[in-house]
């Protein structure tokens, strides 16, 4: 193998080790969103998986379950989107904005 391909590999070889180290810290670090004036809150991880949901009980009308719904809706999606941007973020510091199919 040429010295320069070698070289190569094991430069890929430690970035590849250092995302996967990327991606376990992210599995602990969290983003909150709260919609609706503090109604409803979700907190996502950056698997991104929703890791919790508050919902305050002064938005729970049986009449009206349509804007709950849509509440929960969006805060479950502004949640994991700022939990992509954090990945994003966090990856592009250590690729220097390369992307790398498979951890986005």
């Amino acid at each position: 193998m040429h010295p320069n391909m070698k070289e190569m590999m094991r430069q890929a070889q430690l970035l590849q080790n250092k995302l996967n180290k990327l991606q376990e810290e992210l599995k602990h670090r969290s983003v909150e969103v709260t919609v609706g004036g503090g109604m409803v809150t979700a907190v996502a991880n950056g698997k991104p998986e929703i890791v919790s949901i508050n919902i305050e009980k002064e938005v729970v009308d049986p009449e009206d379950v349509e804007m709950l719904q849509d509440l929960v809706v969006a805060a479950v999606n502004e949640a994991l989107e700022r939990a992509r941007q954090m990945m994003e973020e966090e990856m592009s510091k250590l690729t220097g904005g390369l992307k790398i199919p498979g951890f986005f």
